[in-house]
């Protein structure tokens, strides 16, 4: 009796095990869901996609799927079903449908790291505010007013450092010095006086970042919330002691975060600390990552560096006084350092993915995403595209003197 009711519990275990995993393999879908496979139960396709890529191409995970499966296509990553789209009309689509059936969206990992517990989504009135201050302290009228002479006594004091070196770790020491800069400029931050080492506690969030979100001791997901954590108490130390002593205000980001929550109802503490902290990871590792790209670049390319070079030389001889500071005028005129600039960053792929997520089933040449998948747009698939540039993989800043769309 008994070996026949043990036989009954097991044949009902593979039925149900079976059952689950013919529901995961083929979701339901009010409609045609893209081609794809949504790899093994619970953990999808993640370990192909975090396996680090030293190419300038689209990743291979993305790459191999396009091929296979075309501009459109459904996998799982991290137990969330995803549609990725390398298809420039669908992300169009897209881009235009935010706020209506589709929402800012960040991996369990991201969103632990920046979101938080805060509700505020990126939307409407909250994304025009984050970009109108940002703009405010980063943008063009600034860079004119204050931070060009400051950028630029920023890196001669940089590069002379490194000039008493045996060796420089490019990717770190670019790092370091960019995010101390940026540091200042919205929390006035001296990495000379401070007892607080912003780069190591920025370093250990990075390590982590794009693990499997398991929070156990050891892993480098546990090892990235502890990280972000010692970063965003300090920060949450020091917003509080600027609100409550307006005598210490200096003008910078975080002043003016406290100047406007008194205004502003979406502001609150929890979301100007991750705001702040958003910002200067932001810094930290996507304009180190393009400047040390562009390091290796010009060294593969002398013929880039000599004219670099050249029109550097040419600011240099045309000044009365060559030991003057950068000008505005001088700045504005180097067009070939701007298109050097231009190719390192479409060769950068900094931002290899955007997210969304959406609101309700969205019908689009054809398929159906149900509601609540998360939405994978893929710019560098354009960017690195024989459709969009001849010989994309190609470091080509001539291409930019007159740039359209198409080899």
């Amino acid at each position: 009796m008994w070996n026949v009711v043990g036989l009954s519990l097991v044949a009902l275990l593979v039925i149900y095990i079976t059952h689950w995993i013919a529901k995961w393999r083929n979701p339901k879908c009010n409609g045609v869901l893209p081609p794809g496979s949504m790899g093994l139960p619970l953990i999808g396709e993640t370990l192909s996609l975090i396996i680090p890529s030293y190419s300038l191409d689209v990743h291979p995970f993305i790459k191999k799927r396009l091929q296979k499966y075309g501009p459109i296509f459904r996998t799982s990553l991290a137990g969330r079903p995803v549609v990725i789209s390398a298809d420039p009309e669908f992300n169009n689509y897209i881009f235009q449908q935010e706020g209506k059936s589709v929402e800012l969206w960040y991996m369990d990992t991201i969103s632990k790291v920046f979101v938080g517990d805060t509700k505020a989504n990126a939307t409407g009135v909250i994304h025009k505010y984050i970009r109108s201050t940002f703009m405010k302290h980063f943008g063009a009228e600034n860079l004119k007013e204050k931070l060009l002479p400051q950028m630029e006594d920023c890196v001669n004091k940089t590069l002379h450092a490194w000039s008493s070196r045996a060796s420089v770790e490019v990717k770190h020491a670019a790092s370091v010095m960019v995010l101390n800069f940026s540091a200042k400029q919205m929390i006035s931050y001296d990495a000379e006086k401070s007892t607080e080492n912003l780069s190591e506690k920025f370093a250990e969030v990075i390590e982590g970042l794009m693990s499997f979100p398991l929070n156990i001791p050891g892993t480098g997901y546990y090892k990235c919330l502890k990280g972000q954590k010692k970063v965003t108490t300090m920060l949450r130390d020091m917003l509080k002691e600027r609100c409550n002593s307006p005598e210490t205000h200096r003008g910078d980001f975080i002043d003016q975060l406290c100047n406007d929550m008194e205004k502003e109802k979406f502001l609150t503490e929890d979301f100007g600390v991750l705001l702040i902290f958003g910002g200067l990871f932001a810094t930290f590792e996507s304009i180190s990552a393009v400047l040390t790209l562009a390091f290796s670049l010009l060294e593969q390319h002398p013929s880039v560096l000599q004219e670099l070079t050249a029109e550097h030389d040419a600011i240099l001889k045309n000044r009365e006084n060559p030991n003057s500071p950068l000008t505005w005028d001088e700045y504005k005129s180097m067009t070939f350092t701007l298109q050097v600039i231009n190719e390192t960053l479409r060769l950068g792929n900094v931002a290899p993915g955007l997210l969304r997520r959406a609101l309700k089933d969205v019908t689009i040449k054809g398929y159906t995403i149900p509601e609540d998948w998360t939405i994978m747009v893929v710019p560098s698939a354009l960017y690195l595209s024989p459709k969009s540039f001849k010989d994309p993989l190609k470091f080509n800043p001539w291409r930019w003197k007159v740039r359209v769309f198409g080899p």
